[in-house]
């Protein structure tokens, strides 16, 4: 329980520094001062460049994650976040804060590889869509806290006062991981007798299905096998989409309720956090229903197509109000849809790859959901409405859930 709740702080902290850009760019006076003013697409490469050097990251570490274990690499990962933070802070010039951007996303790019390793190590087979729950929590409360709370703090304090606080969160959350978690269960001194029992007879059981089909070798040889492993193909494409339309949502969303929809800036930041705490609803059905069925699969399809859905009803309504709601109910359905991507993976990936293949996986979908903010940003220049903006992302999701029929046929 514990460890659940301290994977999902270290979420919640990674998502407000992801995050800020998203409130910032419907602030006229960050705009003004960086250069942004009236160039959508120079405001999407903002998370753009963040995604693409975290999706490089993700491939490129990922292995060097599991050389130094869950523990050590998060707390490196939470510990070079604060340098591109206070750069954001201090920075004078829309080049710094770009490359503030490359430098965060390299940083966190060891983080969600190890969220997975931590609980392939510490959950048995049945509890791990639960616990892939709990600390994906973080994914959507930090978000939904982010949009009102960057809201007042910049209207309160100034745009760069965001940064800071970032950095400082950053900061209070490593001692809690390196002092409270360790990379076994058996290493750490608050696990009795029989949880221990338990979690090793659940693992040893998860090993016993999966060594049939993939066994650790050298780093290139795993990246060989899993890219020849049709079932790690397939979940990490639901996972691009799950992306695509996450980070088109995350970019684009502040914005869109704003001057699409006329919004006022409160107003704008409740309906920006709303999906977030209904995404919350998903996150704890799709837990529960998955390990009480002991299935993912069909729970990844329902999300992704219920996504895609919902996003484009928002889109096409009238009525402001009615479109903020719909596009609140779609993320309920991202929430069903996220953790069930980690839970497949960690099916059918050994304990000794699945920071490599949490990596890749994670890596290649942040990279395909780094063109998301460019390429709406570029609809929304090139259309002049955010319409088109959010049918690419509609097309996305529906995309994954086709694929993902793939995994359903084969009952995981």
């Amino acid at each position: 329980m514990w460890l659940g709740v301290i994977l999902c702080c270290t979420v919640l902290v990674a998502y407000l520094d992801r995050v800020n850009v998203s409130v910032l760019i419907a602030a006229p006076g960050f705009l003004q001062e960086m250069g942004l003013k009236n160039n959508p697409v120079g405001q999407g490469l903002l998370m753009s460049l963040f995604l693409m050097a975290y999706g490089i990251g993700n491939v490129v570490l990922g292995p060097v994650a599991d050389r130094l274990g869950p523990r050590k690499a998060m707390s490196v990962a939470l510990f070079s976040w604060t340098i591109p933070m206070a750069a954001g802070a201090l920075t004078r010039t829309l080049s710094v804060l770009y490359a503030s951007r490359l430098v965060l996303g390299a940083g966190e790019a060891m983080h969600y590889p190890m969220q997975s390793s931590f609980v392939k190590n510490w959950y048995p087979r049945e509890e791990r869509a639960k616990a892939n729950a709990a600390w994906l929590f973080g994914q959507m409360i930090g978000p939904g806290l982010a949009m009102p709370l960057f809201a007042w703090v910049i209207a309160a304090f100034g745009w760069r006062a965001s940064f800071w606080l970032c950095a400082f969160l950053g900061m209070v959350i490593l001692p809690v991981i390196w002092f409270g978690t360790r990379d076994l269960p058996e290493q750490h001194k608050g696990v009795n007798q029989a949880e221990l029992e338990h979690i090793l007879q659940g693992r040893a059981l998860t090993a016993e299905g999966t060594g049939k089909t993939m066994q650790a070798r050298s780093v290139l040889q795993n990246y060989g096998i899993l890219l020849k492993n049709p079932d790690f193909i397939c979940c990490s494409l639901t996972y691009w989409a799950s992306n695509t339309m996450w980070w088109g949502m995350m970019s684009w969303m502040p914005q869109y309720l704003k001057v699409a929809r006329g919004f006022s800036w409160t107003k704008m930041g409740f309906f920006s956090a709303l999906p977030f705490f209904v995404g919350l609803l998903g996150l704890i059905s799709s837990g529960v229903v998955s390990d009480k069925l002991r299935r993912a699969a069909p729970l990844n399809c329902i999300g992704l197509a219920g996504c895609a859905t919902f996003i484009g009803l928002g889109a096409i309504v009238h009525n402001n109000n009615l479109s903020a709601y719909l596009l609140a109910c779609a993320f309920f359905f991202k929430g069903v849809s996220t953790p069930m991507a980690w839970t497949l993976l960690q099916t059918f990936v050994p304990s000794r790859m699945i920071g490599q293949a949490a990596g890749l996986q994670n890596g290649s979908s942040n990279l395909i959901g780094a063109l998301s903010p460019l390429a709406v940003g570029f609809l929304i220049a090139v259309t002049g409405t955010y319409t088109a903006g959010l049918f690419y992302m509609v097309g996305f999701g529906l995309f994954g859930a086709a694929v993902g029929l793939y995994l359903v046929a084969k009952k995981y």
